[in-house]
């Protein structure tokens, strides 16, 4: 059975990570964008992450262009919009299809552990995976449930 340690992706800055450092770590997985609605919900991302990292807790941003073209960005313009705008510290990475035929691994295989309303299609930006420490998937949020909505499901992952 497959677990998120055992996937890489490319950080925002442009190198290989191995998911597996995440390991022994509560994660949120989410895809971002920074033209959508749901946009403010970076500043209750950077909120969890402060409040839960010491704890344990990490929020992974991916960013996706698959809805409305509300991801346009480069790399470059993506991270400083974020830090910017949000003061993001958490980890972002680089942009990724969530759906289709070009899905990126660890989206093609989070859909498949947890499925939505519409199957286990993605419907917008901001849908929120949350993987205990073993790296398996818990639950999955959609994009109108804000961050501060899994607080306490965060903190029943997390060490006392």
């Amino acid at each position: 059975m497959s677990t998120l340690h055992d996937f890489t992706a490319t950080s925002i800055a442009g190198q290989e990570v191995d998911l597996s450092e995440y390991r022994g770590k509560v994660v949120l997985v989410v895809n971002t964008a920074s033209k959508c609605g749901f946009t403010p919900q970076y500043e209750g991302l950077e909120a969890l992450y402060e409040r839960y990292r010491d704890r344990g807790l990490v929020v992974l941003g991916f960013p996706c262009d698959q809805f409305g073209h509300q991801e346009p960005g480069t790399e470059s313009e993506i991270q400083e919009f974020c830090q910017l705008n949000y003061g993001v510290s958490f980890p972002m990475f680089s942009k990724v299809d969530v759906n289709g035929a070009e899905a990126h691994p660890v989206y093609r295989w989070l859909r498949s552990e947890k499925g939505g309303v519409l199957g286990d299609r993605i419907k917008w930006n901001f849908t929120k995976f949350l993987v205990g420490p073993d790296g398996a998937v818990v639950g999955r949020y959609a994009s109108t449930t804000k961050p501060e909505r899994l607080a306490a499901d965060i903190e029943a992952l997390l060490p006392g």
